[in-house]
């Protein structure tokens, strides 16, 4: 009887040792299955990241003229992007000439004489010194108005043809116009002011002047040289103007302050070229996201830093959707009714 009751005991120890073995197999087996999957999943995401960058590290030199709200947008949509898609492996050599042509020059040159893969010039200026700089680093613009008149090329096509390329801040200008029949019925006489330094004001401002001349508005352009006659100018423009337009112009965007106290207390509205300006002193505009603007440029920087496209052979980019915006508390200060479809910016 007691040998009978040991073999049972002895068949249940082994049933049990056995289904224990089984257990444990199973748990590591699982242990080892979760990390060789997890393992997996790590390579497959660090061959993602690696097939993402190329493995290649970029150096992109950035030249921007001034700093005003305009300017570092666009440079902020850009790197956003290039960042985006290449994280730690791109490096910017991020500079600003602080409104100065020179300086760009100065900039530009270091750039050509490192050897970066790509330079952003954001402004025209900064991009007239980059391309006078290189003629083999590729070389992208940003807020720059119109390429034609920026590089001296007559009948401009859209596409420049050489190492560069890039994006325009160009909203269109017989729109612009039109906003003084929409907010200002009343204004027969006005002055267009900026910086003569500026090209593309200049650009701006006969196009926008041949618009309101046709509507049988007189119209009279006034020009400072740089920020330190800005507000004389703007006085003289307001006694003898019923409204002004400022084009897009980055000496004007850098003084809104001291337009603004002239042109408030003289209760002479401004319609502007872009938000930055019509935020700082302006009443309206049509105006383009430079943030978008920016990142659009970062975009063609990727396809080129790829090798997926030639700058070259890729034309000029335009920003596609202007917004009708306006400045609540100017309309309010000057007693101006702003019909509907016009976006109040955001203070």
């Amino acid at each position: 009887m007691k040998k009978t009751l040991s073999l049972a005991m002895a068949a249940i120890m082994a049933m049990s040792l056995t289904a224990c073995g089984s257990s444990a197999q199973a748990t590591g087996g699982t242990q080892a299955a979760d990390a060789q999957g997890s393992a997996a999943a790590s390579e497959a995401s660090a061959t993602t990241a690696a097939d993402t960058s190329d493995g290649k590290q970029y150096t992109v030199g950035i030249c921007q003229l001034v700093q005003h709200e305009a300017l570092d947008a666009a440079t902020k949509g850009f790197k956003d992007v290039l960042e985006e898609t290449f994280g730690s492996n791109v490096t910017f050599d991020e500079q600003n000439a602080s409104g100065d042509s020179a300086t760009c020059a100065t900039i530009t040159n270091t750039f050509a004489s490192n050897g970066v893969d790509l330079i952003l010039a954001n402004a025209t200026p900064a991009l007239q010194a980059a391309s006078s700089a290189t003629a083999d680093i590729p070389i992208l613009g940003t807020s720059i108005t119109e390429y034609g008149v920026a590089l001296g090329i007559e009948d401009f096509n859209g596409t420049v043809g050489t190492n560069v390329s890039g994006t325009s801040d160009l909203a269109p200008l017989d729109q612009q116009a039109a906003m003084f029949d929409e907010l200002l019925p009343d204004a027969k006489k006005v002055g267009i002011v900026y910086c003569s330094a500026e090209q593309n004001s200049v650009y701006q401002a006969d196009t926008v002047k041949a618009e309101l001349e046709k509507s049988g508005r007189t119209v009279s352009v006034y020009t400072f040289a740089d920020s330190n006659d800005v507000a004389q100018v703007v006085q003289t423009a307001c006694d003898e103007n019923d409204a002004l337009y400022i084009p897009t112009d980055n000496t004007a965007a850098s003084c809104t302050e001291a337009i603004n106290n002239v042109a408030l207390p003289a209760k002479t509205p401004i319609i502007c070229g872009e938000e930055g300006l019509a935020k700082g002193c302006g009443i309206a505009t049509l105006s383009i996201s430079y943030y978008e603007l920016g990142r659009t440029t970062g975009e063609m920087a990727v396809k080129i830093l790829k090798g997926e496209a030639n700058v070259a052979e890729m034309p000029v980019e335009y920003y596609g959707n202007p917004v009708k915006k306006f400045n609540k508390s100017n309309c309010e200060t000057l007693g101006i009714t702003v019909p509907d479809g016009y976006e109040a910016i955001e203070e």
